[in-house]
């Protein structure tokens, strides 16, 4: 087919996934548009890498170079998305008070630079660090955190998903690539496989959600073709992973999916405690899978080798070379300086890396025992809101229990507990919408309203700047 063709075919359909899934009794807040935007960008390419004005491939061990584009658009989002939270000031508050060891979290982060060689560096990635959590609380302190939850997810992948395929199929040189090893991988509109199959399995997560609420509500206002439009995203996400060959993706989505089917059985849907069995189920049979030597076979399964494709000889190399135990060499800047070009010389070949491919080695690299702690401490409130959010409502409760339960498998083979991952937000975001959905997070004393049980009464409308930024307090 021809690529001129084929891209109005794509347009098109994209356009009808939206048509099908349009529901005007949605009330997400324009600003939702924000995150969005932010994790559009952070899912797939900087603006500057489509536009050709990257800044081009840094040199080991030195800060990679940055985009002046990138930079002024990412600032503008962070400005914008700090004006709606001001709007919304008691509320943020409430929330931030509810997830404070992600309040904790970021706070070490930013004391780890005290005694980091390269603190100018890890200052400037702490303030772009905050551009997630800016983007999460603007999420999660709208009036309708479930409607705003639901957009974010549906406008995402519905644009992201089918340019990835068209990429892949009709614009190869955009699409397709070569790895370290020289061997040919679909990119379609991120920057490598993994970062696709990422992609793919967290958005084949919130259609099941989508559509798992759908079919059990039978009063939903346009449920057959909002079902139809899930379905497809459905559909269109099990052909990326298929194509993509990113055996971690693979292996999380089967995870999170037998978990929120599991969890949909009336047997455990009704009785929440029963999750908890579930989990600890599927967890101790991984560990004993791993202790009695059935790891390689597993591995080997999903296209892997025994090592990891050579992951665990990074982390044996890596670990010994952590400048302090306890915190680390400071937020994101292990991998600056001249142990980058050690590290390189003792791994060798095409396997050169710029991250352990471990997220709690790596969090350990940067910030010590200390941040792996934390990191622990937001794993563990995550899992404990999520299932309260179970409670109340079993399909959006299930999804939280799955992202965060696949975060913690993620972890084992690749980097997810750094910025502007796809994986790192999204547990983020269930974390802190847990919370809000649960009621744990309330309005300070001064508030002028209550909170009611899951959903929260809009204020009064603000003037126009608001119409851009956010529509509530």
């Amino acid at each position: 087919m021809n690529p001129s063709l084929a891209l109005g075919l794509y347009i098109a359909g994209i356009a009808g996934l939206f048509y099908l899934d349009r529901d005007r009794s949605v009330r997400a807040s324009k600003a939702v548009w924000l995150p969005i935007i932010w994790l559009s960008i952070a899912a797939s390419r900087s603006l500057s890498s489509w536009f050709g004005m990257g800044p081009g491939r840094g040199t080991a061990g030195q800060a990679p170079p940055t985009s002046m584009l990138d930079q002024v658009v990412a600032a503008s989002l962070m400005l914008l998305g700090a004006i709606v939270l001001l709007r919304r000031g008691r509320v943020v508050v409430g929330v931030l008070k509810a997830n404070w060891p992600v309040v904790l979290y970021f706070s070490f982060c930013l004391v780890s630079l005290v005694s980091s060689d390269f603190a100018e560096w890890g200052f400037k990635r702490w303030v772009r660090a905050l551009g997630d959590l800016i983007m999460v609380l603007v999420v999660a302190t709208d009036a309708q955190p479930a409607d705003a939850f639901r957009r974010l997810f549906s406008r995402i992948g519905f644009v992201l998903l089918p340019a990835s395929i068209l990429l892949i199929k009709y614009y190869p040189w955009l699409g397709q690539g070569f790895d370290d090893f020289g061997e040919r991988e679909y990119v379609g509109v991120t920057t490598g496989k993994n970062v696709l199959g990422n992609l793919a399995f967290v958005m084949m997560l919130a259609a099941l959600w989508q559509a798992l609420s759908l079919f059990r509500n039978r009063k939903a206002p346009n449920r057959t073709r909002r079902l139809l439009a899930q379905c497809a995203l459905l559909g269109v996400g099990i052909n990326i992973l298929s194509i993509a060959h990113c055996a971690t993706a693979v292996g999380c989505c089967v995870l999170g999916v037998g978990l929120m089917l599991a969890t949909s059985l009336p047997f455990i849907r009704n009785r929440p405690a029963a999750v908890h069995a579930l989990v600890f189920t599927v967890l101790v049979g991984g560990g004993l899978i791993s202790l009695l030597g059935g790891r390689a076979a597993v591995t080997e399964t999903l296209g892997r080798k025994s090592d990891l494709t050579g992951r665990t000889v990074i982390w044996e190399i890596v670990i010994p070379m952590a400048p302090n135990p306890i915190s680390g060499a400071g937020f994101e800047t292990f991998w600056l300086g001249p142990r980058v070009e050690r590290i390189f010389a003792l791994v060798g070949g095409p396997q050169m890396t710029n991250e352990a491919h471990n997220g709690y080695i790596e969090v350990y690299l940067n910030l010590g025992f200390v941040g792996l702690a934390l990191i622990a401490l937001i794993l563990g409130q995550g899992y404990r809101t999520a299932v309260r959010a179970f409670r109340r409502d079993s399909a959006l409760g299930a999804l939280l229990v799955a992202y965060v339960v696949t975060a913690v498998t993620y972890g084992i083979s690749e980097a997810c507990f750094r910025m502007l991952s796809i994986e790192w937000f999204i547990l983020l975001l269930s974390v802190v919408v847990a919370s809000r959905t649960t009621g744990v997070a309330k309005f300070s004393p001064g508030s002028r309203r209550r909170l009611p049980e899951s959903d929260f009464a809009a204020e009064a409308n603000w003037p126009s700047l608001v119409e851009v930024t956010g529509q509530q307090s």
